[in-house]
């Protein structure tokens, strides 16, 4: 069927490039009439602080629980307290610049005993939006940077942070960068600058695609832009990846000049096989994020999956058709000049294969062993939100932050927010000083607002400061104290509370997401496992496949706690301040980098199993087929480690981490799991390695991703061709 869709694609080549670029003229039209993503809170069903944050909104309307907040950090000269006439003339002017602006809810001065430190040396006032931090305009973020530039001209330390100084993210050159690298490496791999430029080009138009269809629905769907950019980063890496195998095997199946139809058919028929399966696993891992429960998971992870498979519907139909344009300009010279492509056990791939297969338990043994060492750091990997304190020192949000703890100390940077519900109390008043009572009693808590009540007076918000930090474990361990205590409080009350804030809430998504990990992966390597099972027709291969995902995956995650978490290199790679992994990030690494490591699998070991489908015996269906792919599958890794490495470098905390992470996965899963293991392992168990049972056989349908039935007449010949091939 795929030879069929190739050989179409290529007689056909004007109607199918036509149909592409009316897609991507539909993309673009559709896009500029959306409203496009959106920011709103994060949410996430079945954790307590959302329960409270929901509370909050519905027992305060108006109140915006959502809404973007600033805060304004002051510190006086020596010998001038903040308290002072003239130290508080200044604050009183800068606030009052603040307050009319128009999304402006509520501004909060300093005041002693809360907001002033002790010495009266530091102080901080607290600004409250009326709006979430995506709707806080330009211009009223001048506003507050202009009302500190103020405070400093009359001679205060003045920084400032919160959720309203959170700018759209976007993107940059510096992300982008990998798209040079995948030039230069296409262009040595093919030794043509058209079979190099074909891949980018049908990349960037597919990616295109994705991207405008993610933004055109987006505001519907309630999209933030990290869905678009996850869609742009998996989108472009896979899409250069899939196009360069279909025109790889294009340039092998070439066998003179009238043979290209054929040769484009049989491309598509096999790599392209390939290219589908292996699609396919991507977009059941990405689609299973679904399952986990976070809806901000589930559609960036939908939306990644919505690029992988326009990136194979790419591959499948425009790259074949783009090759009937110029189907001599993509052979390198030596083969346009009539020289054959070679042995395809090439000299730089037959050192290699000769170490492996001499010593296939050392290899195995050494591989296991250096990915079991590298991921060691995975085993203390603490999840969280990084926040300001991952920020460089010369971000104004990260010198705020450092003043607040030096000041109050580390846990006024993350305070906890209690919603006290005293709709069954007989005093409610009474009933919300219990629970503070008790707050105020709890070893950790340093100190506990005044309660603020709602305008029927049966719901209160108390802020409760712990001693330590938001990001620190026995912050962590308060949160439990407070939650464990509350049965025999609510009791003594007769009233219900619960704990929220940003520091709760990082706690409890940490939480959710650990639990739904397990599932997530079973659930995820279950149904590749069959996937792969029915391409590959082996018990023992789709095993070994998800055997060695494991093992990449935990190495990728212990290099980034070593980094992240430990500070390991931590001042080459730009990273400021050390602190706990991003709660969403190993979750989002299980189904991106499922996905690419079974692209890996299937197009490393289908030519292996196509090798011994065609009669090979097993030694040497490994050497033909790692001499077939190997080259490849390295440009294809090298391509995405330079795109996702592009990431890595970027400024923003969350985005490095996503990219460092990506990048190091695919560095182990590719040279030492699919160029080292994979084939040290089919060494040790020979024959074995494609045995199935004769009722699993029988059970299976066939799908012949090795292109045997290629080899047979093809469809709709020329007679010439015809001629031709019965002579072959």
């Amino acid at each position: 069927m795929l030879g069929r869709l190739g050989r179409f694609s290529y007689r056909r080549r004007w109607l199918v490039v036509a149909l592409w670029l009316l897609a991507l003229g539909g993309a673009v039209l559709l896009a500029t009439r959306s409203e496009g993503p959106v920011s709103t809170r994060a949410t996430m069903p079945g954790i307590e602080s959302q329960q409270a944050f929901d509370l909050i909104a519905q027992r305060f309307p108006g109140a915006a629980a959502d809404g973007a907040s600033a805060t304004i950090v002051f510190v006086a000269p020596p010998g001038r307290p903040l308290t002072s006439a003239e130290n508080t003339e200044t604050v009183e002017a800068v606030l009052s610049t603040i307050s009319g602006g128009p999304q402006v809810s509520r501004v909060v001065p300093p005041a002693t005993g809360q907001s002033i430190s002790a010495d009266g040396s530091t102080g901080f006032a607290s600004v409250s939006y009326e709006v979430p931090s995506s709707e806080v305009t330009e211009a009223s973020r001048t506003e507050l940077a202009d009302a500190v530039e103020q405070a400093r001209a009359a001679g205060l330390t003045a920084e400032m942070s919160g959720s309203a100084l959170k700018a759209g993210t976007t993107m940059s050159a510096t992300e982008l960068a990998g798209v040079a690298i995948a030039a230069v490496v296409l262009v040595m791999t093919f030794g043509s600058l058209v079979a190099a430029g074909l891949p980018l080009l049908t990349a960037i138009i597919g990616v295109a695609i994705s991207f405008l269809g993610v933004w055109a629905v987006a505001g519907p769907l309630g999209m933030a832009i990290t869905s678009g950019m996850l869609a742009l980063m998996l989108g472009l890496a896979v899409g250069i990846d899939y196009a360069m195998f279909v025109v790889s095997r294009f340039r092998e199946e070439r066998h003179g000049r009238d043979d290209a139809e054929q040769a484009a058919g049989r491309a598509v028929g096999t790599a392209g096989s390939a290219v589908a399966f292996a699609g396919t696993t991507v977009v059941i891992a990405l689609a299973g994020l679904s399952v986990v429960g976070i809806p901000s998971l589930a559609k960036m992870g939908l939306a990644a999956a919505g690029a992988v498979v326009v990136a194979v519907l790419v591959a499948l139909t425009l790259v074949p058709a783009l090759l009937g344009f110029a189907p001599d300009r993509v052979l390198s010279r030596a083969q346009r000049r009539g020289a054959a492509l070679g042995d395809p056990r090439r000299p730089v791939a037959r050192p290699w294969m000769r170490l492996v297969l001499r010593r296939p338990l050392l290899i195995t043994l050494a591989g296991v062993a250096l990915l079991a060492a590298v991921a060691v750091p995975a085993l203390s990997l603490q999840l969280g939100t990084p926040g300001d304190a991952s920020l460089p020192a010369t971000e104004t949000q990260r010198r705020a932050y450092d003043l607040r703890a030096s000041a109050f100390g580390p846990g006024f940077n993350g305070p906890l927010t209690v919603v006290v519900d005293a709709r069954g109390a007989a005093d409610p008043q009474a009933a919300v000083a219990t629970v503070a009572g008790s707050l105020r009693a709890t070893s950790g808590v340093v100190s506990v607002s005044k309660a603020a009540f709602n305008q029927p007076g049966d719901t209160a918000v108390l802020t409760a400061v712990p001693s330590t930090g938001p990001t620190d474990e026995r912050t962590e361990e308060l949160v439990e104290t407070l939650r464990s205590a509350r049965p025999g409080v609510e009791a003594a009350g007769d009233v219900r509370y619960e704990i929220t804030g940003t520091t709760a809430l990082d706690i409890d998504m940490a939480r959710k997401t650990q639990s739904a990990l397990v599932p997530y992966v079973a659930i995820v390597i279950g149904l590749a496992v069959l996937l792969l099972l029915v391409v590959f027709r082996s018990v023992w291969v789709p095993v070994k496949a998800a055997l060695g995902f494991l093992l990449s995956l935990f190495a990728a995650l212990g290099v980034i706690v070593a980094v992240f978490q430990w500070g390991w290199a931590a001042d080459v790679l730009g990273v400021e301040q050390t602190g706990p992994v991003m709660s969403l990030m190993p979750i989002l690494l299980v189904g991106i980098v499922f996905g690419l490591a079974m692209d890996y699998e299937v197009f490393l070991v289908s030519r292996m199993r196509e090798a011994h489908a065609h009669g090979r015996p097993a030694h040497e269906a490994i050497v033909t087929g790692f001499g077939q792919s190997s080259k490849v599958v390295v440009a294809a890794a090298v391509i995405m480690i330079a795109v996702f490495g592009g990431f890595a470098a970027a400024d923003e905390p969350l985005i490095k981490m996503v990219g460092l992470g990506l990048a190091c996965a695919v560095f182990f899963d590719a040279f030492v799991v699919r160029l080292t293991l994979v084939p040290a392992v089919l060494q040790l168990l020979g024959e074995r390695a494609w045995w199935l049972p004769r009722w699993l056989d029988r059970m299976l349908p066939h799908v012949d991703v090795e292109g045997s039935s290629l080899e047979g007449p093809q469809p709709e010949p020329e007679p010439e061709q015809a001629h031709e091939l019965s002579v072959r």
